[in-house]
């Protein structure tokens, strides 16, 4: 009783104001629609904004390291085993224990929940750079060096332009899996929709859980919407170029002679 009562005794008094106000919340309905209209705003809107920090900076960090980890990678094959093999272990490290493992040395905040999740990033995007550089066709590599290309040329004008759709698949999938990891960060004292699921007694008030998780379960497809309509910006050329090749247009030197968007000038 003791326990319980500490436990009670550190719930803020507004909590059971706000529950007092129907029989669902009463009953701990399993959706009290009052409560959420009077309550949306002062409970979700600071948490969802800190969530949407969370998971924008640590994806991309991740994306950054794992692509700088991927160029490094690319002409010196021997390093792709063991930068496999590190990003692994990190993956497989529960995310709670990461956490409680970095707040000897970060302490608690988002920059150790950040740090965490940025970690998780990396073997998703890596792995997806990676396979999408190692799939560029010969061919079209051939092509580049007959037309005098460098090899870095051939890598900004060729190979990573045929590598995108596997890369934003990669970044898609490590934001998606990062969304739902980052309500683990109220662990790290990092925030986000997890201390409204986690924290005092709304762990409990099955009306907080539905609301959080929703709002989690939103933010991923919104997510993976955007980068989908990324990608489809960024590879229409590739588009145009399948349509021509399809109607019997075009020519094999086509490729090179269209500027991907994100690299022209």
């Amino acid at each position: 009783m003791t326990a319980l009562s500490a436990v009670v005794a550190q719930i803020d008094d507004s909590f059971f104001t706000d529950r007092s106000e129907a029989d669902c919340i009463r009953d701990n309905g399993a959706f009290c629609f009052e409560w959420v209209i009077d309550n949306f705003s002062d409970r979700y809107i600071g948490p969802t904004l800190e969530h949407l920090v969370l998971v924008g900076v640590s994806v991309a960090l991740g994306f950054l390291i794992a692509f700088g980890m991927a160029l490094l990678s690319h002409r010196r094959r021997w390093l792709i085993p063991p930068f496999i093999g590190a990003t692994g272990i990190l993956y497989t490290i529960p995310s709670v224990a990461f956490f409680f493992l970095l707040l000897g040395a970060t302490g608690r905040g988002k920059d150790t929940a950040i740090i965490a999740l940025t970690a998780y990033t990396l073997q998703i995007i890596y792995r997806n750079i990676n396979a999408g550089l190692a799939n560029v066709p010969a061919g079209s590599k051939d092509a580049g060096r007959g037309m005098g290309m460098t090899d870095r040329q051939l890598l900004w004008k060729v190979e990573l332009p045929l590598a995108l759709p596997e890369i934003i698949a990669g970044i898609r999938i490590a934001t998606v899996s990062t969304v739902a990891i980052a309500t683990l960060a109220v662990f790290a004292g990092g925030g986000g929709l997890g201390s409204e699921i986690i924290s005092g007694s709304n762990i409990t008030f099955k009306t907080g859980i539905v609301v959080a998780g929703g709002l989690a379960i939103l933010m991923a497809i919104i997510f993976d919407i955007m980068l989908l309509l990324v990608q489809r910006r960024l590879s229409r050329w590739q588009r145009a170029d399948r349509a021509e090749r399809s109607g019997g247009g075009g020519s094999r030197g086509e490729f090179f002679r269209r500027k991907p968007a994100w690299t022209a000038q």
